[in-house]
């Protein structure tokens, strides 16, 4: 077999085993990923790398080793969740910096940061000023999280004596020229009752409808054309309507 045929098939190999890996190993994004992952990322995107140039090393090798490390990370993953001191020895455990509103030189030290790295940290979270944070944490993935000073705590609804609907998720009807059955189904309706609410009678009109919402409390649709000309028509009725 020609070696570039090897290198594609390997490469397409290495690919498709990690994604199947990845998808066992569960779905982080990159600030989420502890030193552990990190490391095991890395070592299974070299292995695959390594396995999609090589043509010489069994490709099964380099299958093997991947499937080393996974069983690694999984095996981790169990005895962390079984022995929580475990846990903390592989992947580390929260630092405080700040503790109420007093930096810990001590914590900072053992962490590898300086003033001006908690500083940046701070800024990172919005917080341009110190003497406003009562607490901040530093988390295993290296995140900071932050509870500010009472005086600097967001206002929220619960702050005053308002009673507000209870929130829910937006049900999608028509999603992407498509229609979304399970949206129908939520609200007890079917595609007849839809067609005529929306004026639809062809699949070219649900094809120029990039988003259609229905609020079932208002008894009102929200439909987002492709088309920007008929966008702009819509708000012109609805704001005539209005007048």
């Amino acid at each position: 077999m020609p070696e570039v045929i090897k290198v594609l098939l390997f490469s397409i190999g290495s690919v498709a085993f990690l994604f199947v890996l990845s998808k066992l190993l569960g779905k982080k994004q990159v600030t989420q990923l502890t030193f552990v992952d990190y490391v095991i990322g890395i070592s299974l995107g070299s292995i695959a790398a390594e396995m999609a140039t090589d043509t010489e090393t069994p490709f099964y090798y380099y299958l093997i080793a991947m499937a080393i490390f996974f069983i690694f990370a999984i095996l981790l993953s169990i005895v962390g969740r079984l022995t929580p001191w475990l846990k903390h020895i592989l992947k580390g455990k929260p630092s405080t910096l700040i503790y109420n509103g007093k930096v810990q030189y001590n914590q900072l030290k053992r962490s590898h940061l300086d003033i001006n790295d908690l500083l940046a940290l701070c800024r990172e979270r919005g917080y341009f000023d110190i003497n406003n944070i009562a607490y901040a944490i530093l988390e295993t993935n290296g995140q900071l999280s932050v509870m500010p000073v009472g005086s600097e705590k967001p206002v929220v609804v619960s702050n005053f004596d308002i009673e507000v609907e209870q929130a829910s998720l937006t049900n999608y009807l028509i999603v992407d020229g498509r229609v979304s059955f399970s949206g129908l189904s939520e609200i007890n309706k079917d595609c007849n009752w839809l067609y005529k609410n929306l004026n639809i009678n062809s699949k070219e009109d649900i094809n120029q409808i990039i988003l259609a919402s229905y609020n079932e409390k208002l008894k009102k649709f929200d439909v987002h054309y492709k088309d920007p000309k008929i966008n702009k028509n819509i708000n012109q009725i609805k704001s005539n309507q209005q007048k």
